[in-house]
């Protein structure tokens, strides 16, 4: 497998903290992970994140995930389809030893140190700490550059607006150190140093000029997801010289029956169209019937959107049933949200 233009050989090894809750998301988080949250249609989040790091030419990679993290786990595997299913180095999956529900910023050491072997047996000098709800292009290998160049002990990116894209590059060492002294320095995570810039470290940043998405609502996920029918916006996104990699499905094209309309959407493979389909997403398996009309709607793998129903502003999480004739219309600024395996009659909806 190619990833993308060749870069030399890696001193640096990622940390994908997959642990973060993200309130804002818990209508699509009640059964997975931030990180196992469909985007795009056949995407995850954290495919963006998987591909930034193989793109950089990065094979060391723990992801520290949270509870529930079957469906993360179930997605990722050994990470096959990253090229990271290797003898040496690799992907790793590094589970909390307690239940506990996630945290609130990126890297925090309370889960890094529970796995301190991993690191210990790595023979990178430097680590990148990244979170999977920001969606980006950056290229690792050369904010490591900008690390080394600059002589500063943390370097955070940053977006050209100057917005925190929560990722940060330190040396192995400095991280294994703030392990041991986090509780008495009085710091949660590695956001959290940065943000608090504590003596008597130095800080720099890195300035990514490319696409970027921050995930952290249902509002700026409906949002991000819609401006990715821009072709523009999908091709910043989404460059040949480096691709995004994700859990390959063999599935037929999509089939559209006679009366169906499909205008400016996105469908993933293995569907059936009879309806109308306009501005939506659509995920892997989605059976849209007869006479059923969707607009601006983000509709997930396997639903089954039934004959006459007429639909817009809505997300229908995975396996979503909705029968024969239901009207539901959300707002751009308040998307209704069907969650995971619900079933919707008619004589639900007002």
């Amino acid at each position: 497998m190619k990833h993308g233009k060749e870069v030399k050989p890696m001193r640096l090894m990622a940390i994908v903290d997959a642990a973060i809750r993200v309130p804002g998301l818990e209508d699509l988080t009640m059964y997975r992970s931030t990180a196992s949250v469909p985007f795009a249609g056949r995407y995850r989040l954290i495919d963006f994140t998987l591909s930034n790091i193989v793109n950089s030419n990065i094979n060391s990679v723990g992801i520290f995930p949270t509870n529930p993290f079957i469906s993360l786990l179930d997605h990722v595997g050994m990470g096959k389809s990253w090229d990271m299913d290797r003898r040496k180095d690799g992907l790793f999956l590094l589970p909390p030893s307690k239940p506990e529900g996630g945290h609130l910023s990126v890297g925090a050491f309370s889960i890094l140190e529970e796995h301190k072997t991993f690191f210990e047996k790595s023979r990178r000098k430097y680590v990148v700490i990244t979170n999977c709800y920001t969606i980006s292009q950056i290229k690792y290998h050369e904010m490591l550059d900008a690390h080394i160049e600059s002589g500063v002990d943390i370097t955070e990116a940053v977006s050209r607006e100057g917005m925190p894209l929560k990722s940060y590059i330190m040396s192995k060492d400095l991280l294994m150190d703030l392990m041991e002294v986090y509780k008495e320095k009085r710091i949660i995570s590695v956001e959290d140093i940065v943000t608090l810039k504590k003596k008597p470290y130095t800080y720099g940043q890195y300035v990514y000029e490319g696409y970027f998405a921050v995930i952290d609502s249902i509002e700026s996920y409906f949002n991000e997801s819609m401006n990715l029918l821009n072709v523009d916006k999908w091709n910043e996104l989404f460059l040949h010289e480096c691709p995004i990699y994700t859990k390959v499905k063999d599935e037929p094209p999509t089939r559209y029956l006679k009366g169906s309309l499909v205008k400016r959407a996105l469908l993933a493979n293995g569907g059936t169209i009879e309806g109308t389909v306009t501005e939506s997403i659509i995920g892997r398996a989605v059976v849209v019937k007869q006479h059923a009309k969707l607009d601006h709607c983000i509709i997930m793998q396997k639903c089954v959107i039934g004959e006459g129903c007429d639909l817009s502003y809505v997300i229908a999480d995975k396996n979503v049933h909705i029968e024969a004739g239901v009207v539901l219309h959300g707002t751009k600024e308040q998307p209704i949200v069907l969650r995971k395996g619900e079933r919707l009659l008619k004589e639900d909806v007002g």
